[in-house]
């Protein structure tokens, strides 16, 4: 899997350091349905138990990045950029008392 499926911005790999230190070992997934869809879920790793169905996309500064693997084909196989917004998000991810939330962004949908 080539490394530029996956990259991240300073911004969320400065947040995923702060979390680490607080939380231990993190994963990312990105489910594409309900709940920010389009919002990775920042998890302690090992709470979200992983289906058949998902797809380990690779390693964001050594957290996993998992995403639906129907989405992603979907998606027609995107580069994903793990990137920060400010403001809460209405998920359960780790990061939402810092005031921030995890997007991904792809090279077909910049803003």
């Amino acid at each position: 899997m080539p490394d530029e499926e996956l990259t991240a911005t300073d911004a969320a790999l400065a947040e995923l350091a702060r979390l680490r230190e607080r939380h231990g070992p993190l994963m990312l997934f990105q489910s594409g349905g309900c709940c920010e869809g389009s919002s990775p879920l920042c998890l302690p790793r090992g709470e979200l138990l992983l289906g058949p169905n998902d797809h380990l996309l690779g390693e964001v500064d050594g957290t996993p990045f998992y995403i639906d693997a129907d989405h992603y084909e979907r998606w027609n196989e995107p580069v994903f950029v793990v990137d920060l917004s400010p403001g809460a998000s209405d998920t359960m991810s780790l990061e939402g008392p810092d005031g921030v939330h995890f997007v991904t962004r792809t090279l077909s949908c910049r803003p």
